[in-house]
């Protein structure tokens, strides 16, 4: 299959069809077209995101790295399994690396950047409380790595962005906790953080990861326990 053309007519270059195949398979994760444990057919691939095998390839080793794809040598392609430990690690990362950000956030803190946290705190609350919109998941991920990016660590914030990733398009449809905890704890977060108290802060954005990784897991380990009900 020829190179998609670009608007001068040339061929497109090998990372513009990369990025393409990147984010569009990546879409296809999101709207679970693709699924835990799903062999990959490559070529199925090219001729949805009208490419050449070569970028679809390219896009498949990029999302290996990052855990979304597996491969075999002779077996190809799959999507990685659905695994409960992978997603209890993740929370346990999240749990180290977020509040260990707050030292640097609270040193970073003007006017400016509390304004842009005060944002991110009101539009999480202001989603629709809907316990599986999808609206109110990127809002609650986007209040954390906004709190998480006014520390200026770029490569630790990179890593939560790709756990974030991880959970939100691999894992989109796991259970979900309570809206009201989640709102309260917060704004107890944005409230410690405003006032500089650090030790405070870290306790309460700990507990808070904490709580959500108990009742994601448990809601993980009783989906599961009906699935195999159902199969038998």
């Amino acid at each position: 299959m020829a190179q998609k053309k670009s608007e001068k007519g040339g061929k497109q270059p090998a990372e513009d069809s990369s990025q393409i195949a990147y984010h569009g398979i990546r879409r296809m994760i999101y709207t679970r077209e693709l699924v835990p444990g799903q062999k990959i057919a490559y070529r199925e691939l090219a001729e949805k995101l009208h490419l050449s095998p070569t970028p679809i390839i390219q896009a498949l080793k990029r999302l290996e790295l990052l855990s979304f794809v597996s491969h075999e040598p002779n077996r190809g392609f799959c999507m990685t399994p659905f695994s409960i430990k992978e997603i209890e690690e993740i929370y346990e990362m999240r749990e180290l690396i977020e509040p260990s950000l707050l030292r640097a956030t609270i040193h970073n803190l003007n006017k400016e950047a509390l304004g842009k946290l005060k944002a991110a705190l009101h539009a999480h609350q202001a989603a629709e409380r809907e316990i599986y919109l999808k609206e109110r998941l990127f809002k609650n991920r986007e209040f954390h790595l906004t709190l998480a990016s006014l520390s200026g660590k770029e490569t630790q914030v990179r890593t939560l962005e790709n756990l974030f990733d991880i959970l939100f398009l691999k894992y989109g449809n796991l259970p979900r906790t309570s809206l009201t905890a989640t709102d309260q704890e917060h704004q107890e977060i944005y409230d410690t953080v405003s006032v500089r108290s650090l030790e405070r802060a870290q306790s309460v954005l700990k507990n808070h990861v904490t709580n959500v990784k108990v009742q994601v897991l448990a809601g993980v380990r009783k989906m599961l326990a009906e699935q195999e009900k159902a199969e038998f």
